[in-house]
């Protein structure tokens, strides 16, 4: 049964590195949503349901359901996904249901991202100046040098544009309305990761209160951040492995 990992947001598929050494097996398969270290095709829309969309056709061409797992952008896509075309999953997991609890409201750097000419400074200021600066602010963040650099080396104005079109389409109440279906996702076995120091995808409440609706079991990672699967990738690799097996 084939593993697909999506990353997400300001990242590549590097993020994955240190989890795929501990899971030690070759049937990983790591998809980049387009401007998050693929590119952008012609008339390609960088929004939620273009996201969506996308992420579909990647699996319908695969030909057989998925283990798929998914973080930030890419976790928030596993679920709508989860939600409307389950044939397509044997399992699913993710980081981002926070982001469609009614309550959920976007984190700063999101509503400064939804904000014209706000989000246009702010991206280039994430995004911009040298290699080294890129990679220190990505270890400011909490991701290992080696990591940091690889996903640094991937950012660009490219990744700039896909922030801003994928934020200011996924504004409140559009996530809370998507996340109405997610009972809908429990047609196969879910698991929400938790990471207690995540402050992005909402509180500890809305993000067991969106795992219970979507029928999905919680996995809490004490300590962990946003970037779990950097900061131990052998504690993720275990609790993911147990979760494929049970």
């Amino acid at each position: 049964m084939t593993v697909v990992l999506v990353n997400g947001n300001p990242e590549t598929a590097a993020v994955w590195d240190p989890l795929c050494a501990e899971l030690d097996r070759a049937d990983v398969l790591r998809l980049s949503p387009p401007g998050f270290g693929a590119p952008v095709p012609d008339g390609f829309a960088c929004t939620v349901t273009g996201y969506r969309d996308w992420l579909v056709a990647e699996l319908e061409a695969l030909g057989e359901p998925v283990d798929l797992v998914g973080h930030d952008i890419g976790g928030s896509t596993v679920v709508s996904v989860a939600m409307i075309r389950p044939d397509l999953l044997r399992t699913w997991v993710s980081d981002s249901l926070g982001v469609f609890d009614p309550d959920y409201v976007w984190h700063d750097l999101a509503r400064q991202w939804q904000t014209p000419g706000d989000g246009e400074r702010s991206v280039a200021d994430l995004l911009g100046g040298t290699l080294a600066g890129r990679t220190a602010r990505m270890v400011g963040r909490g991701i290992a040098e080696p990591v940091a650099a690889r996903l640094a080396a991937g950012q660009g104005p490219e990744m700039g544009r896909a922030i801003l079109t994928f934020y200011r389409s996924a504004a409140q109440p559009v996530m809370a309305e998507l996340g109405r279906a997610l009972p809908a996702a429990a047609a196969r076995p879910g698991l929400a990761v938790l990471g207690t120091d995540d402050h992005f995808v909402g509180s500890e409440a809305l993000r067991r209160r969106s795992a219970e609706r979507a029928g999905a079991r919680v996995l809490t990672l004490n300590g962990l951040g946003h970037w779990w699967m950097v900061q131990d990738p052998g504690r993720a690799a275990r609790a993911l492995t147990e979760f494929w097996t049970s």
